[in-house]
């Protein structure tokens, strides 16, 4: 018998969840401009496509790479006028979030701590190769989310959490 008072309360010895940025970098950017200088030259508005992905990984020990990519390749006709792609990534430090919680927050929140970041990297990059910035909107990252779990309820997704094009 212990003179401790018994707690009645089952999640008293829970512990918050804790996230911590560890490093924010780039893997990877490229950005090519194959009609230079023609394309420099011609006005008007181009088509842009862009698809932009989530990835994130475990690295042991409660850390976590998330990873943040966008591409984007502008066009006028039947001509390219630049192509850029970027790899954003994230180490985050994730503790005492269950399973389910932790999946959906290294791909809904992780990602749009980076967006901003990497946003301002792709525009940088298109105005140094000659165009105006490329100025992303805003992305629904909890919509990527939903769209691949409701693949991987239909057997397309993979094990590994992965994102979406927008």
């Amino acid at each position: 018998m212990t003179d401790a008072p018994e707690s009645s309360d089952p999640n008293a010895d829970v512990q918050p969840p804790q996230v911590r940025v560890v490093g924010q970098y780039i893997k990877d950017l490229s950005f090519e401009n194959p009609g230079a200088p023609d394309t420099l030259r011609s006005s008007g508005q181009p088509e842009i496509d862009m698809a932009i992905d989530v990835r994130a990984r475990g690295l042991g020990e409660d850390h976590y790479e998330v990873e943040l990519h966008l591409s984007a390749k502008a066009g006028r006709q039947d001509t390219t006028m630049f192509i850029a792609e970027l790899v954003y990534a994230g180490l985050f430090h994730i503790r005492n979030i269950d399973e389910r919680a932790r999946d959906a927050f290294l791909l809904i929140e992780c990602p749009r701590i980076l967006f901003p970041f990497a946003r301002r990297i792709l525009a940088d990059a298109t105005r140094d190769g000659g165009f105006p910035p490329l100025m992303l909107e805003p992305v629904d990252f909890a919509a990527l989310y939903r769209q691949r779990l409701a693949r991987q309820q239909q057997g397309e997704g993979g094990d590994a959490p992965a994102g979406g094009e927008a």
